[in-house]
């Protein structure tokens, strides 16, 4: 996985664009009317029900726009809100509260949805011991916000990108000429670069489960698109060789069915790909 200050590269390079993408040469509705010393107040406004995400992210927007801002926070990051509940006020330069109220409400909207949508995902899964997890299938951009809130939420981040873990899947297997091919390779790669890089494998029937633990060194199995029969099978078969994970279109009316299969883990697209913001706002007062 990625450091915290790589981590931190990535929510900072975010802020840097998004003000960019937002600004440009300046704000020139409240440059036209709100003089340059005003101050005010601001209050962000709950409304709707769900799991709060972004207030961390949401002082370092105000951070950056303008470092004399003051922010009191009320409410933290993975607290359940309901409309009506404010999760804290910003004070200080008028303008600058205007130039940062969009990224603000554009990140602490989706975060929040992200994070009450993994937070049901989880109370599902409880008791079983199988955990949540994210996928690479997050918004060109901000992936970092959106992993972000998959954790605020309770889950557990998958591999960051590309760069952090090895993930061997249908079209690299069949590239490289079947699974042993590629596995070995890997290993061959690793040595050579000097990486130390977990390697997850994905099988698509319970042949490819046999014929990867035939091979050393694998952290994780992918079981891709099992049904409940074949994913019991396959744990089974998998014992204690290395950790084991379902995937392929499991929805929360299914997802508990195949945690109780015994698999370590269940990733999911849906989390941060299929969400409706919740619906807050930042108004003066």
């Amino acid at each position: 996985m990625i450091s915290d200050i790589q981590f931190q590269k990535e929510l900072d390079i975010i802020i840097t664009n998004a003000i960019r993408e937002d600004v440009g040469d300046g704000d020139h509705s409240s440059l036209a009317c709100i003089p340059a010393t005003a101050t005010g107040r601001a209050k962000l406004l709950v409304k709707d029900n769900g799991i709060l995400a972004g207030v961390d992210f949401a002082k370092q927007v105000f951070a950056y726009v303008d470092p004399n801002l003051e922010i009191e926070v009320f409410l933290q990051d993975g607290t359940a809100v309901k409309y009506g509940d404010v999760a804290f006020h910003v004070s200080g330069s008028s303008q600058s509260i205007l130039k940062a109220e969009r990224l603000v409400l554009n990140a602490m909207q989706r975060m929040s949805a992200i994070a009450t949508k993994t937070k049901k995902y989880v109370d599902i899964l409880e008791g079983t011991g199988t955990k949540v997890l994210d996928t690479r299938k997050t918004t060109p951009g901000i992936r970092a916000i959106e992993k972000w809130a998959v954790k605020i939420g309770g889950g557990e981040n998958h591999r960051f990108a590309l760069y952090d873990m090895v993930m061997l899947k249908d079209n690299h297997i069949d590239f490289a000429g079947g699974i042993t091919q590629a596995i070995t390779k890997t290993h061959e790669y690793l040595k050579a670069n000097n990486l130390d890089l977990k390697i997850i494998v994905e099988a698509r029937d319970l042949d490819e489960v046999r014929e990867i633990i035939a091979n050393p060194g694998v952290h994780r199995i992918l079981l891709d698109n099992f049904d409940y029969k074949q994913t019991r099978e396959a744990v089974e078969v998998i014992g204690n060789y290395c950790q084991t994970e379902s995937s392929g279109g499991i929805n929360e009316d299914t997802m508990r069915h195949y945690a109780d299969c015994g698999v370590n883990y269940i990733s999911s697209g849906a989390l941060t790909h299929s969400i409706y913001n919740l619906d807050l706002s930042l108004k003066a007062f």
